[in-house]
């Protein structure tokens, strides 16, 4: 099954649009690697802000060697979340490595970081360092837990986070083990609230002419998404847990499975009734006659909805279901969701030249802006491949470049 792809002049990698974006001319010096952080620069870089990715020589952004691929070290998980990116390799343990990172600082808008509490502060680039030489930065650091407390030495990882906050705990029934959710789902929400911070930053530095420090961390994130639980909790010492309502579920159908989710109408149980096509109205049995007796007898009554939707496919339920103004929708696998029509209509899928890899398909930013929306005008660096161009911007000779180069500072 082909990816559908969409034609964006607005996308194209050759085009010079980001003179028209919310954020161009916005200096930002990208530390960050792996998900969380370069997901946050990424959509910096889409809405115009020029991104210069600080890599490790030879190795780069961990990302890079996430897995074995044909194309190395520009592999698909990289070019997914760095577009919209310069790459410069600096070896940060030599003198001459921190005064080039010094220099590029200096003049920056921002700076973003995703290392453990305490790596920015030993390489001398903290807040204290930095607003020293430049009183207008933005300092933003995304780590696991933050600078202080008893897990503040630990390694920010999305499972591990899961695990922390509580989200890993509860599941849809009470006989399936914990387990971690496949998707980073914590590495992408403390992204967010990462990109959300150094906006909120860039919009009061221009009324005020301060920079601040910016702190977002994956365990903080993590207990926010559950703000409704979290208070249900605190207040009533009850813990909600929305994928273990009575009348919502994932069942499977003769050819694959149909989400349900039993709930905004009066009287779901009805019409769930209807829609399954059984021979009575499960309201009327004494043990499934309101909200309370559908949790304590649970088992019993998903035993008949899984009963029900075994016998017939997946389209047939849907169709059923959706007659009945229930809310429910086909459980597809990510092929299925890249090549449906409404991820076409969205515009969610977009192509450009890479220069190593050929054309790269990737999802395009989820925000739509109506008059400077999101654009794609550099495809994923390869490591270094701005080192000169960045250096020569910000003042560097091409004598000094040389010799940085010989010294294997720059690689």
């Amino acid at each position: 099954m082909s990816l559908i792809t969409v034609e964006n002049p607005a996308v194209s990698p050759a085009s010079d649009a980001s003179a028209a974006l919310p954020l161009a001319g916005i200096k930002i010096v990208d530390f960050t690697q792996v998900f969380m952080g370069p997901s946050c620069t990424q959509l910096l870089g889409d809405f115009g802000a020029d991104v210069i990715k600080i890599e490790r020589p030879g190795s780069g952004d961990i990302s890079r060697n996430s897995f074995p691929d044909p194309d190395g070290q520009d592999n698909p998980i990289f070019l997914s979340i760095n577009r919209n990116k310069r790459s410069i390799s600096v070896d940060t343990r030599t003198d001459e490595g921190r005064a080039v990172l010094a220099r590029l600082i200096e003049d920056a808008d921002v700076v973003v970081s995703n290392f453990r509490a305490g790596v920015m502060e030993r390489m001398g680039f903290g807040y204290d360092d930095v607003r020293r030489s430049n009183p207008g930065i933005i300092w933003a650091s995304g780590t696991g837990f933050g600078s202080e407390g008893p897990y503040s030495h630990k390694g920010g990882q999305d499972a591990i986070a899961q695990a922390y906050s509580g989200v890993m705990w509860r599941r849809d029934r009470e006989d399936l083990p914990p387990s971690i959710y496949p998707t980073t789902l914590c590495d992408y929400i403390t992204g967010m609230h990462l990109l959300q911070g150094i906006l909120l930053a860039l919009r009061t530095r221009e009324s005020s002419g301060t920079g601040q420090k910016v702190e977002v961390t994956m365990y903080d994130s993590m207990l926010h998404l559950q703000m409704q639980e979290a208070c249900m909790q605190l207040n009533r010492g009850y813990e909600v847990n929305w994928g273990a309502m009575p009348l919502s579920g994932v069942f499977e159908t003769t050819d694959g499975a149909v989400c349900m989710v039993g709930g905004f109408t009066a009287d779901p149980l009805l019409h769930i009734s209807r829609a399954l096509g059984l021979d009575e109205d499960l309201t009327q049995r004494p043990e499934f006659a309101n909200l309370e007796k559908q949790f304590e007898n649970k088992p019993a009554l998903q035993a008949i909805f899984r009963e029900r939707f075994a016998t017939n496919s997946t389209a047939h339920w849907t169709d059923r279901l959706e007659r009945e103004g229930l809310l429910n929708a086909p459980v597809h696998t990510l092929e299925q969701t890249l090549a449906d029509e409404q991820t076409r209509v969205n515009g969610m899928i977009v192509e450009a030249e890479h220069p190593s890899v050929g054309t790269v398909r990737m999802l395009n930013a989820p925000i739509r802006l109506s008059e400077t929306p999101a654009s794609i005008r550099r495809v994923a660096p390869r490591l270094g491949e701005h080192n000169a161009e960045v250096l020569r911007e910000n003042g560097f000779d091409e004598e000094t470049i040389a010799r940085l180069q010989d010294l294997g500072v720059l690689r």
